[in-house]
């Protein structure tokens, strides 16, 4: 709760919210509380810290789990544009699947991601994403249309 102003600074900036498609929404400080509360209280949602000062940069989660069929669905976002392309998403994530795989005991985690966001793309491709489909032309920023992607990880 202590980042919940961070948080809502984050989610009001245009180059950090497009990569959620979160643009026309306008995000107050106790709207922010309110999102931070609820997530703290359903599933696996955990922020994303530097080692060298505890900065909080983003946050990363595991959705949909299901321990019967051993699947879910993880995401992840940094969203201090000072720590964009230094590969901390990509740790991240990589920690994220070493928890699920290995902790949770899940066999396969789904991740998604528009066709714009090359970040994210690249660093879960690094993470061993393979590629199961695509929804085309299934988002519109202005007059450009991208695909949504979708792949998995599979233990």
């Amino acid at each position: 709760m202590e980042d919940a102003e961070q948080y809502a600074q984050w989610m009001n900036d245009i180059d950090v919210t497009i990569n959620l498609l979160a643009v026309p929404n306008i995000y107050s400080l106790e709207k922010e509380r309110e999102a931070l509360i609820k997530l703290s209280k359903e599933g696996y949602n955990f922020a994303i810290v530097t080692l060298n000062n505890n900065e909080v940069i983003g946050n990363c989660s595991l959705g949909g789990v299901n321990p019967i069929h051993r699947t879910a669905e993880a995401g992840i976002f940094i969203r201090n544009k000072n720590y964009w392309n230094k590969g901390y998403g990509t740790e991240a994530m990589k920690l994220l699947l070493d928890y699920d795989f290995n902790v949770l005991n899940l066999n396969n985690i789904m991740l998604r991601g528009y066709s714009f966001n090359k970040r994210v793309i690249k660093s879960y491709k690094k993470c061993g994403l393979k590629e199961i489909g695509r929804r085309r032309e299934a988002v519109i920023i202005g007059s450009k249309k991208y695909d949504h992607i979708y792949g998995h990880i599979g233990k």
